[in-house]
């Protein structure tokens, strides 16, 4: 059984991770930016006799990420698996965003990833084994309008781990990741509504898809599931495409020039809900709801 470092813990697919792969019998190091706030992981280990240690871990701070991983090393020995989940999903037209919601972003979604990879990697080389699993999103490989903040953090996380990934692997250190789609997590509800003063008010679709997708209400335990047969070795692929609709976006993507793709962000809103009537999405209540 692994010892496993997880970011993110506190709500969504890093406590369903964290209770998961305890579950299975593994030994869990799950953290979050406070957990005095987010008492529900502690008190399901306590009811459930899990292996689970709840550490305070800031993914942004340098300082925060380095004392926590040398704690887990001093307690545990060493760290087989981490996995980078913490992260946030603002959403808005480039225009109107403000940089600092670019810079937040890519802080936590980017940066955070980085800084926790950096500080496992070199008892990780020592031992020549390891494990490295970033969560993702299909949007690091889909770049959807209005989800700019979002989709540059997840393509830069991608870039990077396929980039470490060759560099790493001499060393016995596997690197993959999980792209999940639209997962029901609390980030959906964090959700802003559109702005009323907007000048791009077609971002109403992109809110109107992730809530329509959530609302089918597919399990974090999900991914949970992924990597579970990453760390076991049944997952033995890069990248894992996860969810209800994770592969499906993925495919469609595909099968679109670069130009179609963009062109298809101006269409009208009939032919649009028309088109996502095509993929089983009835996005209609949440494009126009009844007040």
């Amino acid at each position: 059984m692994a010892i496993i470092l997880i970011t993110g813990c506190s709500t969504g697919i890093g406590l369903a991770t964290a209770e998961y792969m305890a579950r299975t019998g593994h030994t869990v190091y799950a953290t979050m930016r406070n957990p005095n706030r987010s008492p529900e992981l502690a008190q399901l280990a306590e009811q459930n006799n899990l292996p689970i240690v709840i550490l305070p871990m800031d993914v942004d701070s340098d300082e925060s990420v380095q004392t926590t991983v040398d704690q887990v090393l001093a307690q545990a020995g060493q760290i087989d698996v981490l996995v980078n989940n913490a992260g946030i999903g603002p959403t808005g037209p480039v225009e109107e965003v403000p940089l600092s919601v670019f810079q937040d972003t890519m802080q936590t979604n980017y940066f955070g990833t980085l800084r926790c990879i950096q500080a496992v990697l070199p008892s990780m080389r020592e031992r020549r084994q390891g494990c490295i699993i970033n969560i993702s999103s299909v949007a690091g490989r889909l770049y959807s309008p209005f989800h700019s903040a979002y989709c540059a953090s997840k393509a830069a996380v991608e870039a990077l781990s396929e980039c470490l990934a060759g560099e790493v692997g001499q060393f016995g250190i596997r690197v993959a990741l999980i792209q999940p789609g639209v997962i029901d997590t609390p980030i959906i509800d964090k959700l802003e509504t559109m702005p009323a003063n907007t000048n791009y008010p077609n971002q109403a679709r992109l809110l109107a898809y992730l809530k329509t997708s959530a609302a089918n209400h597919v399990p974090a335990s999900m991914v949970a599931e992924v990597v579970e047969a990453i760390v076991t070795g049944e997952g033995s692929i890069f990248r894992h495409p996860t969810g209800a609709d994770g592969p499906v976006l993925l495919g469609w993507r595909a099968s679109l020039t670069d130009e179609d793709w963009i062109a298809s962000a101006g269409i009208d809103d009939e032919s649009w809900i028309a088109g996502m009537g095509q993929m089983g999405m009835d996005v209609r209540p949440y494009l126009y709801p009844v007040n």
